[in-house]
């Protein structure tokens, strides 16, 4: 059986980290009248912890194949400890070999609307704490209609990532 990877944020999303410092709560709910403004730039930073995973094999008790898939919901924190929404996707394995990858589609449930990301995880069949990785933001719902950007995931921890939404609009 594999180790929990893409999930923990991450994917989900997700997903599930980085640097900036604005608590979603209060970006979600200040910024709502800018949010559509052209050129406008916002980071987000949320941790999240995996709530449910289940996975779903080609080969039930054997190896990792192409195919395999992972669905997965963590909920989101911001930094001041505040359950503020949740991120809900899925994974799908694309490549077994040189480390693996997964192609994966996830949805933050955020204050004001949702966010669409998707992208791939590399190296998450590599033994160790999941990978850190980038994925788009494809766009979105509410305040977030017009948004284009990108997530990055960090592990900080056993089921816990650190995600940070770079919004554009």
């Amino acid at each position: 059986m594999r180790p929990i990877r893409a999930v923990c944020l991450g994917t989900a999303t997700a997903l599930v980290t980085l640097l900036a410092c604005t608590p979603v709560a209060a970006a979600a709910t200040t910024d709502a009248d800018s949010a559509h403004d052209k050129g406008k730039e916002r980071v987000i930073t949320l941790i999240g912890r995996l709530a449910e995973q289940t996975r779903f094999p080609v080969n039930p008790g054997g190896a990792a194949a192409q195919g395999d898939r992972t669905a997965f919901r963590s909920n989101l924190f911001d930094e001041a400890g505040n359950q503020v929404g949740e991120t809900g996707g899925t994974c799908t394995t694309t490549r077994v070999d040189n480390g693996g990858a997964e192609q994966c589609v996830v949805t933050y449930t955020l204050p004001g609307g949702q966010l669409s990301v998707q992208g791939m995880v590399f190296g998450n069949l590599v033994p160790g704490p999941p990978p850190s990785f980038d994925n788009g933001i494809t766009g979105g719902t509410g305040e977030f209609d017009r948004a284009r950007g990108s997530v990055h995931a960090d592990t900080i921890g056993t089921g816990t990532r650190r995600f940070t939404i770079h919004l554009k609009h």
